[in-house]
């Protein structure tokens, strides 16, 4: 958390509110979330840089500078861009790591509580070398039944491991892969080259639906996830498995089953629904 609804959302505030925007102060309160870069040097770099677009690859949200660079911010577990026009209440500025002062006198703070996501300054070669280790957009038009279809007969792995990994498809985690399996009617343990090509279409169209239906929520929010003017998402009224283990499964009406022993995450699934 945030996955590619989360971080597609922030993306998407952020460009209509600071493109164009110059940054004029960079203030560095917990240098250990930075890579690539120590706190020197993003000062030297970032200030006096206009932000162009602010847009999303995989989980992460990517401001394309002035100066070439590319300032990349993986969220993780506790991360969040927030804007703050003097409004932003103490207990998110408690946590800011990062303050961009920008030339409108407004601020964008990277948030972290527990600082287990990353802030990167990245010249061009070094953002294509890592853009280029990263899978498919699962919402680009080059992610077709066939694609999905050439990912999973190549692994023995678990399906639900296979669609999470980032090499293969990018910014599915935990959250969407359950519901998306769910919507398949496939069970996370599956083999993944198991599956006939019925069930990859099945799941291709639930990735799809439960990513695009998530977006037009503003994400999934339990604890910590914010867009960038500090809302919250609402996809989890819609979701029908994640989190409701022993819960009545909205399809069948049996109890849903919830183990770590997939992945060592929380999987929660229909015995019943999912083959």
């Amino acid at each position: 958390m945030p996955e590619l609804p989360e971080t597609e959302t922030i993306a998407r505030d952020l460009d209509a509110e600071v493109r164009g925007r110059r940054i004029v102060r960079v203030t560095v309160r917990r240098p250990d979330v930075l890579r690539a870069t120590d706190e020197t040097g993003l000062r030297r770099r970032l200030k006096g840089a206009t932000i162009e677009r602010v847009w999303r690859r995989a989980k992460l949200v990517v401001l394309d500078l002035s100066t070439s660079e590319r300032l990349v911010v993986q969220p993780r577990f506790t991360g969040a861009l927030l804007l703050d026009a003097g409004d932003l209440p103490d207990a998110e500025r408690k946590f800011s790591t990062l303050d961009l002062a920008l030339d409108d006198a407004r601020r964008l703070h990277y948030r972290d509580i527990r600082r287990l996501g990353t802030v990167a300054l990245m010249d061009p070669d070094r953002w294509a070398s890592y853009s280029g280790g990263l899978g498919v957009e699962p919402l680009d038009p080059g992610f077709s039944t066939e694609r999905l279809s050439g990912i999973i007969r190549r692994s023995r792995q678990a399906i639900k491991k296979v669609v999470m990994d980032q090499r293969h498809v990018v910014g599915i985690g935990n959250i969407y892969a359950n519901e998306a399996l769910w919507r398949a009617g496939i069970l996370p343990s599956r083999e993944a080259r198991s599956l006939r090509e019925p069930e990859v279409a099945r799941l291709h169209q639930g990735i799809v639906s439960v990513l695009t239906e998530s977006i037009a929520a503003r994400g999934t929010s339990f604890r910590d996830y914010r867009d960038a003017l500090g809302r919250r998402g609402s996809f989890v009224e819609r979701l029908a498995v994640y989190g409701r283990a022993g819960e009545a499964c909205r399809r069948c009406g049996d109890a849903l089953v919830g183990t770590h022993e997939i992945d060592g995450r929380a999987t929660v699934y229909c015995a019943r629904c999912q083959r």
